[in-house]
């Protein structure tokens, strides 16, 4: 019987090991069952270790951190209404004011080039007409009338007049604080332009204008609840008219429109 190793030839014990497999021991095998790396030579520095996460370090792709929520911070009080420097003369127009009008003006502002005059409630037709007819002043167009809500303050309403003179060409603000519920004298006698105006801010302030030939509603339809632009005002309308569709407004304003017909 013929041995199947018989004619490999005897490996000398003396003779120099046969070269490994391409790849290494272990080559192709799985890994962690291969042989162990050969070691460094006598003197060569120690490998470095792959670094690693540090103790602050945010993984790739994490989303940052939240800022901590301190609250809402707090609504500002009021307008600053800065004061003119001490060496900018007043305006003859408004230098004026302050002697036909002593004692009735509460505060004279300038800022970025604009006078403002700040009257009391009871003195703003007054004032506008000293303001329209005075020969320094001239301002026979009000180009605007609107307000600002301070809801903190007490006197929650400014009423802002802006004023222009197409004689002298120069403009003017004329401001009125006005607290909830406070009535204000109308100025349509001095300017007509105010009519539509100061039913806007009646509108959506709910400031009422005594002695204007026809305060009512110029935007909103003449039932509807509260005035828009009052801070206080919720963003999603008055709920019991609250509607996604303006069609079915419309469909609800037909049908009592019919009922007061029946």
């Amino acid at each position: 019987m013929v041995d199947g190793h018989a004619d490999k030839p005897a490996r000398d014990p003396d003779s120099p090991p046969a070269p490994a497999a391409p790849g290494g021991p272990g080559a192709g095998s799985e890994p962690g069952k291969g042989s162990s790396p050969e070691p460094a030579p006598p003197g060569a520095p120690a490998p470095k270790p792959a670094p690693g996460p540090s103790a602050g370090a945010r993984p790739a792709g994490a989303a940052a951190p939240r800022a901590e929520h301190k609250g809402a911070p707090a609504p500002p009080p009021g307008p600053p209404d800065p004061p003119p420097p001490a060496d900018l003369p007043l305006p003859a127009w408004l230098q004026a004011l302050k002697e036909a009008l002593a004692g009735s003006i509460d505060q004279v502002s300038y800022w970025v080039g604009d006078w403002t005059v700040i009257v009391p409630a009871g003195k703003v037709a007054e004032a506008g007409r000293f303001l329209h007819d005075h020969e320094a002043g001239r301002f026979d167009f009000c180009s605007d009338v609107t307000a600002v809500d301070w809801p903190t303050r007490a006197q929650r309403f400014d009423l802002v007049y802006c004023l222009y003179s197409t004689r002298l060409h120069h403009r003017a603000r004329m401001k009125v604080r006005v607290a909830d519920g406070e009535a204000v004298p109308s100025v349509t006698g001095v300017w007509p332009s105010a009519n539509w105006l100061e039913r806007e801010v009646y509108d959506m302030f709910g400031v009422r204008f005594t002695g204007h030939p026809d305060l009512r509603r110029i935007l909103m339809p003449d039932e509807w609840q509260g005035h828009p632009q009052r801070k206080d005002y919720p963003l999603e309308g008055p709920g019991e008219l609250l509607m996604e569709s303006p069609l079915d407004w419309l469909k609800l304003r037909q049908s009592a429109d019919e009922s007061s017909i029946k």
